[in-house]
């Protein structure tokens, strides 16, 4: 059964989910502050919004894919905003990766208006997202996380709920952690392997199935390799998101000595200007005037 959803920010990730959302036969209005992101979702089959109170109007589902904060604050409650055009009762799926926090205080907000709230952030990126096999973790009521599946089963083949509002956000940091440091194990290796005279592109097929195999492992080699640097993320999110659990493990005097290398190497990328690079580019850190392996 089809939904009508309404998308706010139509990035890669959200573009993504737009794409999916229109291909599955769900009728999508969208607003991004950027008309050719816009445009790229109507041609497709959704249908431009003018703000996001527009797009909210006569939604069921309001669905934010955003990449900050006051980004998400501002596109729900600002003038023109979501809440200016939702129905009250409205459900808001923030798909964004975001503070724990922030989230809650958003959501607080959100009860005020008589609009309910769900953190429902992911993993797989823009590739599984176009073939709906997101990994997603929600916070929220037992009852809206549950009406949420409605819309994010065209997107996701797995979906749980980890408690409260906030919760789905904790878990998202929990897996940038080990997201981060297995991009960066893994472009590491591939240079060893390289610098070795191994053959790093057939290191996937013959470590398939042992311990160290990972998702990342048999994505990425292949890409670190050959320095397929195409975008399906980027490295300054994975900075923001690598903060954000820096500073949650200081609050709950966690020890994360892995993370604070992963953070600073990915911060070194960032300020040398490829922050805008999908995690490919983190071969770029391994780069010197002997390799003659770079392009």
């Amino acid at each position: 059964m089809s939904v009508n959803v309404a998308l706010i920010g139509a990035g890669a990730m959200g573009g993504a989910i737009g794409t999916r959302l229109a291909e599955t036969g769900n009728t999508l209005r969208v607003f991004d502050l950027d008309p050719e992101r816009v445009s790229a979702l109507v041609a497709k089959g959704a249908v431009s919004a003018a703000s996001a109170a527009e797009a909210a109007s006569g939604a069921d589902y309001v669905i934010t894919s955003l990449n900050a904060p006051r980004i998400v604050d501002n596109a729900v409650f600002a003038e023109n905003g979501v809440a200016d055009g939702a129905r009250p009762g409205t459900l808001i799926i923030d798909m964004s990766s975001i503070d724990p926090g922030a989230t809650r205080e958003l959501a607080a907000k959100a009860e005020e208006r008589g609009l309910r709230w769900v953190d429902s952030p992911l993993s797989g990126g823009a590739p599984k997202a176009l073939v709906g096999e997101l990994t997603l973790m929600a916070g929220g009521s037992e009852k809206d996380v549950a009406d949420a599946l409605n819309v994010l089963k065209f997107v996701s083949s797995n979906y749980t709920h980890m408690g409260p509002v906030g919760a789905g956000q904790t878990t998202k940091l929990i897996n940038q952690v080990l997201c981060g440091l297995g991009f960066l194990a893994v472009a590491e290796a591939t240079q060893l392997a390289l610098d070795a005279g191994v053959d790093a592109a057939k290191i996937p097929t013959a470590l398939k199935g042992g311990r160290a195999d990972s998702a990342i492992l048999q994505e990425y080699m292949p890409r670190f390799v050959s320095r397929d640097y195409r975008r399906t993320g980027r490295i300054d999110n994975m900075v923001k998101d690598l903060n954000g659990a820096q500073d949650l493990a200081r609050k709950t005097h966690t020890a994360m000595p892995l993370t604070a290398v992963c953070a600073e190497v990915h911060r070194m990328l960032t300020a040398a200007g490829l922050g805008g690079e999908d995690q490919a580019a983190l071969m770029e850190y391994f780069k010197g005037p002997d390799k003659e392996n770079f392009k």
